[in-house]
């Protein structure tokens, strides 16, 4: 809960201070009685001392009522989360050679896919989804459209092989977002890789060019440190190729994004269930100053007529 007004919070101090003078009037109140113990005085304490609870119940609406308006007067807002509205994502995913190690199982590119998968079906179906997949050039390419099932084919149809021209992937993936208008609605890029961007153009300046472009490019850093890919030749070492995470760390920082690292096949699938639900809602605000206005003054209503009641005076 956030508030438009916090000063009026200090009206909250009134409630203790309210407390200590309601007991220190008390205490003198009963020393009072014992020096001077008139009959009627007695008779008013032998009252009393059943039903102290009903003394106590007015001031506690009354407090609850200070405590309520306060609060009013700070105008609250609450944030809650609701669907983003054509909002449009581009998925860019690395098929290069070292996506077929399999320290993520069954293969890093077999992973990748079944993620990309799920993540696609837990977006909203208004959301315009499009697909990058690339390995030495963007090889195979999506624009985002309402046809989820057109994404998820360019995910399921790669296969790995070539180098990592992550670089040229994000320009077009910007490209494709941005479209001819400058005023796109809400868009992301969520890009998989698992190596160092080793082709076309510098990663970082497209990054860059993202973020001047309100386009977060979130990144996925797939693969363990020992991966490694096995040789067709048996007498052929098997080749090291482990992630890249602080070029994903880069990118992502450079354009605004989040960056996560998956080393297993469940990590992974976590990781795109956290963005599906971050890239298909926002965040926004509302406010409920009326509610604790309301509240307020069905406590001071609730003050008087319990005082009225059981002692027949305001509180």
């Amino acid at each position: 809960m956030s508030f438009s007004a916090p000063i009026w919070l200090a009206a909250l101090a009134l409630i203790p201070l309210a407390i200590g003078a309601s007991h220190l009037a008390r205490r003198r109140a009963r020393r009072y009685a014992v020096r001077f113990p008139a009959l009627s005085t007695l008779q008013l304490a032998a009252v009393g001392a059943g039903s102290s609870w009903r003394r106590r119940v007015p001031p506690v609406f009354a407090l609850a009522a200070i405590a309520a308006l306060a609060l009013a007067l700070a105008r609250p807002h609450v944030s809650y989360s609701a669907a983003v509205n054509q909002a449009s994502i581009m998925l860019v995913t690395d098929h290069s050679g070292s996506m077929a190690a399999t320290d993520v199982k069954p293969t890093r590119l077999l992973a990748a896919e079944q993620a990309a998968d799920t993540f696609i079906k837990r977006l909203p179906a208004n959301a315009l989804v499009g697909a990058i997949a690339f390995s030495d050039t963007p090889d195979a390419v999506q624009s985002p459209q309402a046809n989820h099932a057109a994404a998820e084919a360019i995910i399921d149809g790669q296969v790995a092989n070539g180098a990592t021209a992550t670089g040229d992937a994000l320009e077009l993936a910007l490209q494709l977002l941005r479209g001819a208008d400058p005023k796109h609605p809400p868009s992301a890029i969520v890009l998989l890789s698992d190596g160092a961007a080793n082709a076309g153009v510098d990663v970082t300046t497209v990054a860059q060019q993202a973020a001047r472009e309100r386009i977060p490019i979130d990144t996925v850093a797939l693969g363990t440190p020992n991966g490694v890919l096995q040789s067709p030749d048996p007498f052929t070492a098997p080749v090291a190729v482990p992630p890249d995470p602080q070029l994903m760390q880069q990118i992502a920082a450079l354009s605004g994004g989040r960056s996560f690292n998956a080393q297993s096949a469940d990590q992974l699938s976590s990781i795109y269930n956290q963005l599906a639900d971050r890239l298909g809602s926002v965040t926004r605000k509302r406010e409920v100053t009326v509610a604790f206005a309301i509240g307020g003054l069905a406590f001071l209503l609730l003050a008087g007529a319990s005082s009225t009641r059981w002692s027949g005076r305001l509180p």
